[in-house]
């Protein structure tokens, strides 16, 4: 494997990659080490700091419910095992229920005969994980503190300037830099979507009682509260409510807080709050990229696509855009062809966008149908929860594709046993 150019901010020449790309958080990171194995020269340019801010003191306020099939992707590019040696929460069971009538619906992992049904993992161990692979591959450049300036499109290949007054030239850019993404304004992509008026608050709460780690979510008005494991007693929520609410509730000293949380949960088997950690808010839209790619340049994760985080479903996707891209890039490499040509892209934005649309559109629609107060809706959504409980054959194909355990994944997404 080619050794990596050692970069220097004072050093203006013309530095050549194969694949640069913008943005070093998880979706950014993971497309980086799926594409590591090939014998290609890859540059991250991040803003960060380049390092994670983890601390097993704490919890990291925002974390995610990774599926099985982004599991897999850690597996299979050998981020995992950092992932385990820093704090990892499997949970078994999921338990989803309305706060405005008696629908619910139970998940349990040994109905479809898995371990578990997922993890929630704090998003910096993702990163931490991820830069510790990153530095093992020669191949690999990972430019922190760098922002872009520039970016120019020829037939041949694409050069981003840098604020360090470094210019990379490359085949293929990969805009991985979230949802106010500098690439994609660069290419004058316009997006649609909208506000949806609210803010998920989020915290870490310690419970009074001890259960097998299972996550937790109440439908309410307003929007859902989420309460998802990392450890036996404690949990990271997301607490969906109005911008207002969100902005009042992080107001409130500790005591008032945990009253109106332990009120919004109403009486749950995982029994009631009785610490909290520091609180924060974000505020929530819907967002979708009209086209992924142009020539020499293709978007990825929230870049492409940002959706309501009620199933958690947010970085899942942005690790299915990574799959299905790498497979692409490598099949493309394999045949000795130009990895940034538009017609090549393409197959991956029709790969993907049918995809995210389909499930952003379906989270979209849960929350509209959830957060309808109207008595008929109500009634719908209720008898819907309880029927669907009941049909096992159902409730277990809804949370195997859920958890990516389908044949029409992509490579990177199966288990490498």
């Amino acid at each position: 494997m080619k050794k990596k150019t050692k970069m220097s901010k004072k050093n203006n020449k013309l530095q050549n990659y194969d694949v640069v790309i913008i943005g070093g958080g998880m979706v950014g990171a993971s497309q980086a080490a799926a594409l590591a194995h090939l014998p290609i020269q890859i540059c991250v340019v991040d803003a960060g700091p380049g390092k994670s801010h983890w601390s097993p003191e704490v919890y990291d306020l925002r974390v995610s419910a990774i599926t099985r099939a982004s599991q897999n992707v850690f597996i299979n590019t050998g981020v995992w095992q950092g992932i385990e040696n820093r704090r990892v929460q499997p949970y078994e069971e999921m338990h989803v229920w309305d706060a405005t009538g008696d629908g619910s619906i139970d998940f349990y992992a040994e109905d479809i005969g898995e371990p578990n049904l997922g993890h929630i993992i704090e998003n910096s161990v993702i990163v931490g994980a991820l830069l510790d692979v990153l530095k093992q591959h020669d191949n690999v450049n990972y430019l922190s503190h760098s922002k872009p300036t520039a970016l120019e499109v020829s037939d041949t290949s694409v050069q981003v300037s840098l604020d360090s007054g470094q210019t990379l030239d490359a085949k293929l850019i990969i805009g991985a830099d979230g949802a106010r993404s500098w690439v994609r304004e660069q290419l004058k992509i316009e997006t649609e979507g909208w506000s949806y008026g609210q803010k998920g608050l989020v915290t870490t709460v310690k419970m009074s009682a001890e259960k097998t780690p299972g996550a937790w979510q109440r439908f309410l008005p307003s929007g859902p509260l989420a309460f998802l494991p990392v450890s036996s007693d404690e949990y990271s929520i997301v607490w969906t409510t109005a911008e207002a609410a969100a902005d009042h509730l992080l107001t409130l000293d500790d005591a008032a807080f945990i009253a109106a949380l332990n009120e919004a949960l109403g009486s749950s088997e995982i029994g009631e709050v009785i610490n909290v950690a520091q609180r924060a808010a974000f505020p929530l839209r819907l967002q979708h990229s009209k086209t992924y790619c142009k020539s020499r340049v293709v978007l990825v994760g929230d870049a492409a696509h940002t959706i309501h985080p009620l199933a958690g479903q947010g970085v899942n996707l942005g690790l299915m855009d990574v799959a299905d891209l790498t497979q692409i890039l490598e099949r493309a490499h394999s045949k000795h062809q130009d990895i940034g040509v538009y017609s090549l892209l393409r197959k991956y934005e029709r790969k993907r966008k049918g995809r995210n649309l389909l499930t952003m559109f379906s989270m979209d629609g849960f929350k509209r149908l959830f957060c309808n107060t109207d008595q008929p809706w109500v009634a719908i959504r209720n008898s819907g929860l309880s029927l669907t409980h009941k049909l096992n054959p159902l409730k277990n194909k809804i949370i195997r594709q859920a958890m990516g355990l389908t044949d029409d994944f992509p490579k990177l997404t199966k288990n490498p046993e």
